[in-house]
């Protein structure tokens, strides 16, 4: 058998692992649970080891904060994480070893940045976040990820609250900041204001548009800072068919003509991979660039 390549989807709620081939097509998946982390390390490990001889490399994309700054004492940690029992945990350092294949480790949502770069061939530049547990953004510009220091922190940005929330003192849910994009707009915040879980709101219910006004915000930040060709909205709050129209609608209004834009349904969108497999392919990807540069040292 050709060579081969890993992804790990390191996600808070769960794991995805892939082992995909040199044109990556999938062969094989699994998605379990995010538990402890050495059990968890051990099921990715057990996943890979009947590939162990084909596999070139790997890529990570890690729920976060992360520290992928290969400079630094701390690189491939995932670092002051509010998940219990994962802060601080040198995680990179455990597949090298075990696997001992060179890996390429980023954040979940810069693996699927770079996948929907791929499905979109005559793009350069876009920025793709996830609306979901949490919010997290991943830049790519002249088909290079965004960073410097470290990764960056889309969800963390403040924005302007909804008059809603100013009239309810909503601060939001986020155990770091009082206002940022990922404490008034991430799926923990529809059920800290109503009490229940997106899934079984109605599409009428008023707290769609509040949640719209911020994920506006964010494309308007995106479009601001990057310039980018498009904004892809993908997880679960986006999974919501109203809301990309809903986000579009507050997006104009905001940005009142200032710059100019593609047609919005051409420029704010949902993911062109299926079934969530962006940090997938983006994954593969990753790790094949990283298996070439590590045969050319």
């Amino acid at each position: 058998m050709a060579g081969l390549y890993g992804s790990i989807e390191a996600g808070g709620t769960k794991f995805v692992c892939a082992v995909g081939d040199d044109q990556f097509k999938m062969i094989k998946h699994l998605q379990f649970p995010t538990t402890s982390v050495e059990e968890t390390i051990a099921n990715c490990i057990t996943f890979f080891e009947p590939f162990r001889d084909q596999l070139l490399g790997i890529g990570i994309g890690s729920f976060g904060p992360i520290d992928s700054d290969q400079e630094s004492p701390t690189y491939g940690y995932i670092t002051n994480t509010p998940k219990e029992g994962w802060a601080n945990v040198d995680f990179l350092s455990e597949f090298t070893k075990a696997l001992s294949v060179p890996v390429f480790f980023t954040t979940d949502v810069n693996s699927s940045a770079y996948g929907e770069l791929l499905a979109r061939p005559r793009v350069n530049s876009l920025v793709y976040y996830t609306v979901g547990t949490g919010i997290g953004a991943g830049a790519i510009q002249g088909g290079q990820l965004i960073g410097g220091l470290g990764h960056t922190e889309a969800g963390h940005t403040y924005v302007r609250p909804h008059s809603s929330d100013l009239k309810n003192g909503f601060t939001g849910v986020c155990p770091f900041h009082q206002g940022c994009l990922e404490g008034m707009a991430s799926g923990p915040s529809l059920e800290a204001r109503t009490g229940a879980k997106g899934e079984l709101l109605p599409i009428d219910s008023p707290v769609w548009d509040i949640q719209a006004f911020y994920i506006a915000q964010a494309a308007l930040q995106a479009s601001m800072l990057y310039r980018p060709e498009l904004i892809v909205f993908g997880g679960g709050v986006m999974a919501q068919n109203h809301m990309l129209e809903r986000v579009r609608h507050h997006f104009e209004v905001l940005l009142n003509g200032y710059l100019p834009v593609p047609n919005l349904k051409k420029y704010i969108v949902t993911p062109a991979v299926t079934n969530n497999g962006s940090a997938t392919l983006g994954n593969f990807a990753l790790a094949k660039k990283v298996s070439k540069k590590s045969e050319a040292l």
